[in-house]
């Protein structure tokens, strides 16, 4: 007879594939309506295809990364229970549509994201900005450091893979407050790519040698950094993070949340600890994921889902026929 583990395993596994319905449901409602221009519609059409598909999910789950606070958002607000209830008990952290811009432009890169730790194993930020650096797995521990120059932290990636700075390829947010930043980074020598939106998806691309991203750089939002850290503590990559306070609004939000070192350095383990499952869908192509896509009989999509507890990630291409997603009350669009 199969021992209590072998059962928690099944469980465990199970579950990382329910995750990905969830994502492959939240991409499907958001690439409906890429390049309208309308930020809001997509991520609303994300957020309630996501908030249905969790609702059959097998956990006892609450929302601690999410859409914001209750009085900011009617579906998938921090605090939210979510799941039948039945099931293991276990933190929630989600951004249905990582890149809204990206949809309204018809872009790259942007993604449904979710992801999955026991009671606890999220850090707890409010919607502010987070600094971050990450690379991915297989390097000496702390070869980058958030203190550090940009082109100190270059010249040690270097030497650690060993390759030339310039063979380096930096992922950074294409934003004015980044104008320091990449200056440097152009004088170190290394090579740049400068994406619009979803840093997610820069973070996790350095786990991946197939992506071309070396090292990712730069401000982003702190509940992105959450969930960068979930995907890199499962793949095995290194990020660090550290709070960005721009008004007196923001610390008092990082005290509302519980945070009582502001400046403190956060390391992969401290922003997503535990047993953990990622999971992702791609909306739209980019290095990391194909978008949603159109075949002859249906939609196709393509997600990731990686395991904390075994490292191993896994690629979920899922052909989804017309007929039956209208059986299921979904749009074919």
């Amino acid at each position: 007879m199969p021992s209590p583990s072998d059962n928690l395993a099944a469980v465990d596994r199970n579950l990382a594939l329910e995750a990905v319905r969830v994502t492959e449901a939240a991409a499907l409602a958001a690439a409906r309506l890429m390049g309208r221009g309308d930020e809001k519609a997509a991520d609303e059409a994300a957020a309630n295809a996501m908030h249905s598909a969790l609702r059959s999910l097998a956990i006892d789950g609450t929302v601690r990364i999410g859409e914001g606070q209750k009085d900011e958002a009617g579906k998938l607000y921090v605090g939210e229970k979510v799941g039948t209830g039945l099931g293991p008990k276990v933190d929630v952290a989600l951004r249905p549509l990582e890149g809204t811009s990206i949809i309204a432009r018809g872009g790259h890169n942007a993604l449904a994201v979710i992801a999955m730790a026991e009671d606890g194993g999220f850090l707890a930020v409010p919607g502010i900005y987070m600094d971050k650096i990450a690379v991915g797995g297989g390097l000496p521990n702390g070869v980058v450091d958030l203190d550090q120059e940009p082109t100190k932290n270059l010249k040690a990636l270097a030497k650690a893979k060993g390759v030339a700075v310039g063979d380096l390829v930096v992922c950074i947010l294409d934003r004015p407050r980044h104008a320091p930043l990449i200056a440097k980074v152009r004088e170190a020598g290394a090579r740049i790519r400068l994406i619009l939106d979803g840093d997610v998806s820069g973070a996790v691309a350095t786990t991946r040698p197939d992506s071309g991203v070396d090292i990712y750089m730069g401000i982003g939002g702190a509940p992105q950094g959450v969930l960068a850290a979930a995907a890199l503590a499962c793949a095995g990559g290194q990020m660090q993070g550290r709070l960005v306070f721009r008004h007196d609004s923001d610390r008092a939000a990082a005290r509302a949340a519980g945070i009582d070192e502001p400046e403190r350095k956060y390391a992969v383990a401290d922003m997503a600890a535990g047993n953990i499952t990622f999971a992702a869908t791609g909306v739209t192509s980019g290095p990391l994921l194909q978008g949603v896509r159109r075949s002859n009989h249906g939609i196709v999509t393509h997600s990731l889902v990686i395991r904390s507890k075994t490292g191993t990630l896994r690629y979920v291409e899922a052909h989804h026929d017309f007929s039956r997603l209208a059986a299921a009350g979904m749009d074919k669009g």
